[in-house]
């Protein structure tokens, strides 16, 4: 039975995206059958961050809805072997969403694929409670400035009132020098958000290049962030990875 990962944040601009992108491409080179699902409906980039931007045709609303069954309505990756992704749709009301049962196909999805990743619209809005509503585990992504950790403290509050059990912490953006000067450490923002940290992956320009060069993270380069988004894919997986520092 495989497992479904909400991927969160508090605020936008914390790199919530492309957190999703590079672990999903991440457990996929490792062997695991993975599926990434935008449900940032009307705001939707997961395609773009996986560079799959032409496949973003079928919705999960056609798959909620059952138009169409989850395998028809997602697509694999041309890039990257066993990773699928599937779109959220380009208009859709938050009104619309509320009603939006996923529970069918996340079930469908945990027989179908071994990690299925979910890219959540940041803050707590009906996409939000949407990817909360039948996950295993959510992962909060902050960077280490103040209104993020403290909107990521949030939105970890409302997971765990959901019934989330499995909340972890991934801190993203990091630049050692910056911290510094705000006088800001891993402790701060582990104890200020409240949950167990997962990972903490670097600044990196490569992640912008990436993106403009239509080429994935993964495949762009092998140092840098990717090595961090790596480890915390392997984290997930199980194995016993050592926490490094950025």
């Amino acid at each position: 039975m495989g497992k479904v990962i909400a991927v969160a944040s508090g605020k936008g601009g914390t790199g919530k995206t492309t957190t999703v992108a590079a672990v999903a491409s991440c457990t996929a080179m490792l062997g695991f059958r993975t599926l990434g699902i935008d449900f940032d409906a009307g705001l939707r980039n997961l395609d773009l961050a996986l560079c799959m931007s032409d496949y973003a045709v079928a919705d999960f609303v056609d798959v909620t809805s059952a138009r169409l069954s989850l395998t028809d309505a997602c697509h694999e990756s041309p890039h990257t072997p066993n990773l699928f992704f599937l779109a959220a749709p380009a208009i859709f009301s938050e009104q619309a969403l509320a009603q939006v049962d996923a529970g069918p196909m996340l079930s469908e999805a945990r027989k179908e694929f071994d990690y299925t990743f979910i890219d959540t619209p940041a803050g707590i809005s009906a996409g939000f409670k949407l990817a909360h509503c039948d996950c295993d585990m959510s992962v909060i992504v902050t960077t280490g400035e103040l209104p993020a950790m403290r909107d990521a403290q949030m939105a970890a509050g409302a997971v765990r009132d959901m019934g989330v059990g499995e909340v972890r912490l991934l801190i993203n953006r990091v630049s050692p020098a910056v911290l510094r000067k705000i006088h800001t450490t891993y402790d701060d923002v582990i104890d200020t958000v409240g949950a167990q940290l997962i990972g903490a992956v670097r600044e990196d320009r490569s992640v912008i290049l990436s993106l403009h060069r239509n080429i994935p993270l993964i495949s762009l380069k092998k140092r840098g962030s990717i090595r961090d988004f790596l480890d915390v894919a392997r984290r997930i997986t199980g194995e016993d990875i050592p926490l490094r520092y950025c």
